[in-house]
């Protein structure tokens, strides 16, 4: 059964890890990879990715990108949207402590954090704006 409006964008403002895909280059499936990332119901998802790396390339230049969330307890539920990049920024500080406490707490946090600042320093936010959706709880 699809999800109502509501239930699928509460669904991907909850931290799941996301499965980001996007076209490759020709001759190759898409390039599909876990990702954290933030939704905030209404608005724009955006990921975290090192500037360089592949993914950053493909979506540049795709242009667009999907994601998709989905857990299996207490019953299996997706959320997958698709859309166009509206953004690509430096990440700041403030993007990585809130992508960080998202998904993580206390040590494991401080400790991430602690590693990312020093050594993740040539990420970019790529923002997405959701203009088709995709959604089902099968329980």
């Amino acid at each position: 059964m699809a999800l109502t409006r509501e239930d699928r964008e509460q669904f991907l403002a909850e931290p799941h890890i996301g499965a980001l895909s996007v076209a490759a280059e020709p001759g190759r499936a898409p390039l599909v990879v876990p990702i954290w990332y933030q939704y905030t119901p209404g608005g724009r998802l955006w990921v975290l990715t090192g500037g360089q790396s592949r993914k950053a390339r493909l979506v540049e230049a795709a242009g667009r990108f999907s994601l998709m969330a989905e857990r299996v307890t207490p019953t299996v539920r997706y959320v997958s949207v698709e859309g166009p990049v509206t953004g690509v920024l430096p990440q700041t500080d403030e993007h990585l402590v809130e992508m960080t406490y998202r998904y993580l707490s206390g040590e494991a946090a401080e400790g991430y954090l602690a590693m990312a600042r020093r050594e993740l320093v040539d990420h970019v936010v790529i923002e997405m704006q959701p203009e088709r959706w995709l959604s089902a709880d099968l329980g």
